[in-house]
């Protein structure tokens, strides 16, 4: 078994008019990806020699951080915590705290993503695909806050590598935030950025990215605990699916359908 870190979450505690504020390695996270996205995207952008002017590239990514934030926050709401938020619908607004829904923030990025392209005019998928890397990259990011603050851990278990968690039953589990740090943001983005290099077909990359997330989430949801959601018994859907799980695997299938449709799309024969 592995001594957990047991980093504090607060980076600092302040009080501001009278209000209690707190600066957390979780948000901070959150505030690294939105710079990492906002410096390296463009690089990607010139790579397939993709021009924006200046108010369209700042106004897109304003459009991703607006999407991911309020997407994630109401996704994790929806999805996981409704009945809790119903009662203290305050604490919706606390993002700070932790919980974000991954699904949630997916469409909400790609629904304010279309929006604003749509308005300049912009093709999606010529300007997605760049995207995905950065994502994954934030998503890893958004995976270490979660372990600093000692959330979404796994299952118990016996390996090696199990950690006791602070907040869970004082029992070994899995540190399946470091899992999906790894899958969802390591390799993703890896396999995000070659899939951008090595093909021309507009839109292959981001389903790439939510074929492939779909695949390690639904792995990594086979150690996790399940969310304790009280709509469902022991936070699983149907008895034996996890909510996480069953979203992930309409993922996979969503990106099956989406890379059939671009396949069929670019080999189709044009009429003599």
């Amino acid at each position: 078994m592995i001594a957990f870190p047991n980093i504090n979450p607060d980076i600092v505690k302040f009080t501001l008019f009278g209000f209690p504020l707190q600066i957390r390695w979780y948000g901070l996270f959150y505030v690294l990806s939105f710079i990492l996205g906002y410096l390296l995207y463009r690089p990607n952008l010139k790579y397939r020699n993709i021009k924006l002017t200046k108010e369209q590239y700042e106004g897109l990514i304003f459009s991703m951080m607006l999407g991911v934030i309020l997407g994630g926050r109401f996704g994790y709401v929806i999805f996981y915590n409704l009945a809790y938020y119903l009662q203290h619908p305050l604490e919706i607004f606390a993002v700070w705290s932790g919980g974000m829904s991954f699904h949630g923030g997916a469409l909400g990025v790609i629904i304010a993503g279309a929006i604003f392209l749509k308005k300049n005019k912009l093709n999606f998928w010529k300007l997605a695909d760049p995207m995905m890397p950065l994502v994954a990259i934030g998503l890893g990011l958004g995976r270490l806050g979660n372990f600093i603050n000692g959330e979404l851990y796994g299952r118990v278990t016996n390996v090696p590598w199990a950690m006791i968690f602070p907040e869970s039953d004082g029992q070994p589990r899995h540190p399946t935030q470091l899992y999906e740090f790894f899958l969802e943001g390591v390799v993703l983005a890896i396999i995000c950025q070659l899939v951008y290099r090595k093909t021309k077909i507009e839109g292959m990359g981001f389903w790439a990215f939510i074929g492939s997330y779909g695949i390690f989430r639904v792995i990594v949801e086979f150690f996790r605990e399940p969310d304790a959601i009280d709509l469902y018994k022991n936070g699983l859907f149907l008895g034996f699916i996890t909510v996480g799980m069953l979203l992930s695997f309409l993922m996979v299938v969503a990106s099956i359908i989406g890379i059939y449709y671009l396949y069929k799309a670019h080999h189709k024969v044009k009429p003599e």
